[in-house]
């Protein structure tokens, strides 16, 4: 062997011998999420999706927070709380110490977080002359759909780790309100910064919160990436670096899983889930949801504003073979808009019966003529209460055109398909809900009178007293009987009203690789990956 092959063996030999006795640099962990769209934005309080939800969740903190995968309230950016005899008036001592990220714009903190952020975050939803109040549309629907635009009376800062808010009328929801999307806190130094560079949009692309994870940079339709807060205050991020893949087909989704190249999925195929709980490299949760899909009758446009038109388009459709061919055994037929885990929910109601000759009786005694000529929009998204929309709509459209009624088939892109849903353009359509804070109001707040204006989420723009009356009076009782008894007759209300057909409750999927751990299932559908670990 010549001397110079001898030196590069000894070289190598050398190098593997440094390399086994040497200690090893830990390399960073990236938790990769497959995520199913792309968020409208950045800023909880205006928008109304899951989608945008999960997006900006990592980012932001609220007053009162959910125990990751529970509904129980937990002290927050609050450390705690009370709440005034009557229950109109609720104060929240704050956190010291919490840090606000730097943003990627070059914005660099010079402050802790104090009272200033929450009267910033509340007021751009509540005071129309807010300078940040118009910034991205101004359309702050859970605000005003819960009623807090028109109830909050005042919102006050009593020193910088102190601030009050006031109702006119007494809110037993409130403290779990508080710990929903909508509630997120937003720095004002950083509305400030932005103000001045003249960059407001700024505040909702490029978010700035006390999160467990900070925003880096997003490619919409593509990737969203994060990385971990190391000066968290709460539950930190075991991975240092989050990425949102953005992957719309469930199919790539699942293939992606397999192949390793991202860690956790939500809403995959029900006809893929008996493969998926097949493979060792992979583990698959479930639950049932906090959900339901429905079909909105817009009772604004004729002949929609019968409700015997309504209660015969619920008897036309073929329920029972839609939770058969596109559920495959992950949902259940609904009857209310709760669903039967929620307490409140009322059994003793009656589902319509499937019945087309009964069907085609009921519109011809309600004067509708045939072939009568109406839109079904359905959803352009796949969501865990509605797998399969446009299936479902075409199924539908089957249906109703045995009883002379039909359907043209629409949809949109789907910020535009919310957006002109909400404004009422639709005769009937899709869409779906799944809770927010575990309590019924969260679902029958859809039906409101507050949530019927152009651009609510009341999608069916029906507003009955009898319903409203008791949904008020249910926010101002604090005992758990009284509440169920007004639910319950909200439910019988709504039964016999039908302004929309419920469709299905659905159990909620969700995969991961077999390495993933830590993570909880959400009983609202969300996703957190503070606190979860991958090998």
């Amino acid at each position: 062997m010549s001397t110079i092959r001898i030196l590069k063996v000894s070289a190598l030999l050398a190098a593997a011998i440094a390399l086994a006795v040497e200690p090893q640099v830990a390399t960073a962990k990236t938790l990769v999420y497959c995520s199913e769209g792309s968020p409208e934005n950045f800023t909880p309080a205006i928008n109304t999706t899951g989608t945008s939800f999960d997006a900006a969740r990592p980012v932001y903190d609220k007053l009162t927070e959910f125990a990751r995968g529970s509904t129980q309230v937990e002290p927050g950016l609050a450390e705690s709380w009370t709440v005034s005899p009557e229950g109109k008036v609720f104060t929240f001592k704050l956190r010291k110490g919490v840090k606000f990220h730097s943003g990627v714009n070059g914005f660099k903190p010079t402050r802790d977080f104090n009272a200033d952020d929450v009267l910033f975050s509340f007021e751009r939803q509540w005071k129309a002359d807010h300078p940040y109040a118009k910034i991205s549309g101004g359309k702050y629907d859970y605000f005003a759909d819960m009623g807090l635009k028109d109830d909050m009376v005042a919102l006050e800062k009593l020193d910088p780790m102190t601030v009050r808010i006031t109702l006119k009328k007494t809110n037993v929801t409130m403290i779990a309100n508080l710990a929903m999307d909508f509630a997120s806190i937003h720095s004002a130094e950083y509305a400030d910064f932005l103000a001045k560079a003249n960059k407001k949009e700024q505040l909702d692309q490029v978010p700035v919160g006390t999160g467990p994870f900070s925003f880096v940079t997003y490619q919409k339709d593509a990737v969203i990436r994060y990385k971990a807060n190391k000066d968290y205050w709460g539950e930190k991020a075991v991975v240092d670096d989050l990425v949102f893949a953005i992957t719309p087909d469930p199919t790539a989704r699942y293939s992606k899983l397999k192949a390793g190249e991202c860690h956790f999925v939500i809403a995959p195929r029900p006809a893929d889930l008996p493969e998926m709980q097949k493979d060792g490299t992979l583990r698959v949760i479930n639950q049932p949801g906090l959900n339901i899909a429905y079909w909105a009758f817009n009772t604004q446009k004729p002949p929609f504003d019968k409700k015997e038109v309504r209660q015969a388009l619920s008897m036309a459709i073929d329920k029972a073979s839609i939770i058969k061919d596109v559920y495959l055994g992950a949902g259940q037929g609904a009857k209310n808009l709760i669903p039967p885990t929620m307490w409140s929910y009322n059994d003793a109601v009656k589902d319509y019966a499937f019945d087309t000759a009964k069907a085609k009786d009921m519109l011809a005694k309600a004067g509708v003529k045939t072939p009568l000529e109406i839109d079904l929009w359905y959803m352009p998204v796949q969501r865990p209460y509605n797998p399969n929309a446009k299936r479902i709509a075409e199924m539908m459209q089957a249906d109703l055109a045995k009883v002379g009624v039909n359907a043209k088939l629409v949809t949109y892109e789907w910020g535009e398909y919310r957006k002109r849903m909400q404004q009422g353009e639709h005769m009937t359509g899709m869409l779906g809900w799944t809770g927010d804070n575990g309590d019924p109001d969260n679902f029958f707040f859809l039906l409101g009178c507050e949530a019927a204006r152009p651009g609510g989420q009341n999608l069916s723009k029906w507003c009955d007293k009898q319903f409203d009356s008791r949904l008020e009076k249910a926010r101002s009782v604090a005992e758990v009987k009284e509440r169920s008894k007004l639910y319950q007759e909200m439910q019988v209300i709504e039964h016999d009203e039908a302004p929309s057909f419920t469709i299905a409750h659905s159990i909620v999927y969700e995969v991961m690789r077999a390495g993933v751990s830590g993570y909880k299932q959400s009983p609202f559908g969300s996703h957190q990956f503070n606190g979860v670990d991958v090998k």
